[in-house]
């Protein structure tokens, strides 16, 4: 009954969305203000009947309810609760229904959540978010139910896929669907702002929130997928440019342009039209990654379905979407025209920089992810675009981008004075010298990449320190009247800060865990040994064990350090009967400058011996590190009252100093 109940909920919401979009489109078309005005309740009742769909699904989850078809092909009562839970959102049908959950949920917060987001704007934004859940409910009820019943409920479910079994797994998804549908919203206000014809400071600062926690959610979700690979597939690697890698990538590169073009939008009323252009342009990319994982067109271990019907309707959403908005966007734009002026030298020509080089690298990954599929459509040639190609055209592209990240900030709006800048950076530039003498002489780092990518990073770093110390003018004034500029400093840029210089850490992991990494391979019988990098890993003992839902070989490593022991690692392999599938778990030693990696291979005959790979990779945790400071450098920034305060006042000519310089 309670699986019927949620089937219900979600046809009710269907009725919802349209009557948030349809009803709200004619009551603000006829002037009739109490229609338009049930935009809001629409929103927070179509949000409550999809969260009691999903509750539904979830609990048909927990209890292994396999008269559930859905429940019947991804679970089964050996896995323990939290993979089956998250078995819910680990297939097509359920991410679908939790991917409508947070965009009811996002709907409901611009209804109820945002007192002072203007009346009209509002009404807008919630009539485009109800049309694209009515959308999407739809697509799930004709397409992706997830309440389908099986005439004859089995025994057992067939289980799911064992390497998705796995905590950062489970929360891995339900971050991507927070920055996608993040990006939806930030659609919607363009969208709405299109409709009005109008996009002023006001709109900017209000969208920057639901910009920047889309930005932190994919940071993080994309960051939780790396770190999974890394440490389950058993290769060792972060990233491989896998399609459905780059499908989550594109959008998060269109977010970053868009969140700092929306700054010079809401500081200099500028960049408008180019502005909500990328607000487009992000939500598109959010459902082209949704078409690539949910089409079939691709095979990749991260796609959820290959049902080309699915892929069909999907495609006709990008295109309507994309068709749609777009024409919108070529209606209304001319309105959309700024009579601000700045200099070539100049903040916002650095955000513009910022800006082309991110769009150019999401549109290079946009081009290799798609020309094979394009090829094989055209000429039946299938080919595959690999590291190669991204590491040859999008690379370059980041290295002057990442070189221009600390004069950003430095630089004054209208008019910057470059020279002025580069000495105040001369004592930057003074640290990356030494840091780069430190890695090649005391460290003995001959690898010019990796010595390249630790000298950005540790620029990016000083950099946004510097910005924080000149702001705080540390060095100029009393102690006392710095600490009143500490509290006084809005939380923008401490967030802007801390994400720069995430970046920075991020950069010297991947140089250095990409290029300085050392690798052994050799067949270890009990007390043999392989030596690697000042460690000796001796293969101690090995042995089987029954885990919850799979069975295992393991193997106990001892690492010893100059004859000292430093501690055992365990490497598994192991079996799941009921999905018939095989997975590694391998042993990490982790420290502050890198990681012992040990994988267990194939058993050699009916021997004790096994084939072992040892690996080093070093910085490798400066990632994920790296990105986590990112993810909290943005949660920072979108913390900042002055979001909620609505435009900011016109600026005055002051005869002083200001105490305080915004973001």
């Amino acid at each position: 009954m309670t699986v019927e109940l949620g089937h219900f909920a979600l046809v009710l919401a269907l009725f919802l969305a349209a009557l948030q979009a349809g009803g709200t489109w004619w009551g603000l078309v006829r002037g009739n203000a109490a229609l338009a005005r049930l935009a809001a309740p629409a929103a927070l009742a179509q949000f409550a009947c999809i969260a009691l769909a999903f509750g539904a699904l979830l609990l048909a989850f927990a209890t292994s309810d396999f008269s559930v078809t859905l429940v019947a092909n991804n679970s089964h009562t050996d896995k323990p609760l939290i993979y089956k839970l998250a078995a819910t959102w680990g297939n097509h049908e359920g991410s679908m229904v939790l991917w409508v959950l947070i965009l009811a949920f996002f709907g409901a917060l611009i209804a109820y959540g945002a007192p002072r987001l203007p009346q009209d704007l509002k009404l807008r934004a919630l009539a485009v978010q109800g049309l694209i859940g009515a959308v999407f409910v739809l697509f799930i009820l004709l397409t992706s139910n997830p309440f389908l019943r099986e005439a004859i409920a089995p025994f057992q479910g067939e289980g799911f896929n064992p390497v998705l079994q796995d905590p950062a797994l489970a929360i891995h998804p339900p971050l991507l669907y927070i920055g996608y549908v993040g990006l939806s919203v930030a659609f919607a206000f363009a969208i709405a702002a299109l409709w009005k014809g109008e996009v002023d400071a006001a709109w900017a600062r209000f969208v920057r929130p639901w910009i920047l926690t889309a930005w932190a959610a994919l940071t993080i979700g994309i960051a939780l997928g790396s770190w999974w690979a890394y440490y389950e597939l058993g290769w060792g690697g972060w990233w491989f440019w896998d399609p459905v890698e780059n499908a989550s990538l594109m959008p998060w590169l269109i977010a970053t342009a868009l969140l700092h073009s929306a700054v010079v939008t809401e500081r200099r009323e500028t960049m408008k039209s180019w502005t909500v252009f990328l607000a487009l342009a992000g939500f598109a990319f959010s459902l082209l990654g949704t078409f690539l994982v949910r089409s079939g067109v691709l095979t990749s271990v991260h796609a959820f379905a290959n049902d080309p019907a699915r892929g069909i309707f999907i495609l006709g959403i990008l295109g309507l979407t994309l068709g749609g908005s777009y024409a919108l966007y070529a209606w209304r734009a001319p309105l959309l025209k700024s009579h601000a002026v700045f200099a070539p030298i100049s903040r916002e020509s650095a955000l513009l920089f910022n800006n082309l080089f991110l769009t150019v690298s999401a549109v290079t990954i946009l081009v290799g992810t798609l020309y094979p599929l394009v090829l094989e459509m055209i000429t039946g040639d299938i080919i595959s675009v690999g590291p190669p190609y991204y590491n040859a055209t999008v690379l370059p592209l980041m290295v002057p981008l990442f070189m221009a990240m600390p004069f950003g900030p430095l630089l004054a709006w209208k008019r910057g004075d470059l020279p002025g800048v580069a000495r105040r950076l001369m004592t930057v530039t003074g640290i990356t010298v030494g840091g780069l003498v430190v890695g090649f002489a005391l460290l003995q780092v001959r690898d010019g990449l990796a010595l390249l990518g630790a000298t950005l990073g540790i620029f990016i770093i000083t950099g946004a320190a510097k910005d924080i110390f000149d702001r705080l003018q540390l060095n100029r004034i009393s102690l006392r009247r710095s600490w009143n500029r500490v509290r006084g400093l809005p939380r923008s840029a401490y967030g802007t800060a801390l994400a720069h210089a995430g970046m920075g850490i991020l950069i010297m992991g991947v140089a250095c865990a990409g290029n300085l990494r050392s690798d052994e391979v050799a067949i270890l019988g009990p007390g043999e040994t392989v030596s690697i990098a000042g460690y000796d890993v001796r293969l101690a003992e090995t042995g089987e064990l029954q885990g919850p839902n799979y069975i295992a070989e393991f193997a106990n490593f001892d690492v010893f350090s100059e004859s000292r022991l430093v501690r055992r690692l365990q490497a598994e392999r192991r079996f799941y009967p009921a999905e018939g599938q095989a997975t590694t778990e391998v042993g990490l030693h982790a420290t502050l400058f890198g990681d012992l990696y040990v994988v267990l291979g194939d058993r050699q005959g009916d021997t004790d011996r096994f084939a072992v790979t040892v690996a080093i990779h070093p910085l490798v945790r400066w990632i994920w590190a790296g990105a986590l400071m990112m993810c909290f450098g943005g949660l920072v920034s979108a913390s900042d009252g002055r979001f909620r305060i609505g435009a900011p006042r016109p600026a005055k000519k002051a005869t002083t100093k200001r105490e305080v310089e915004p973001a």
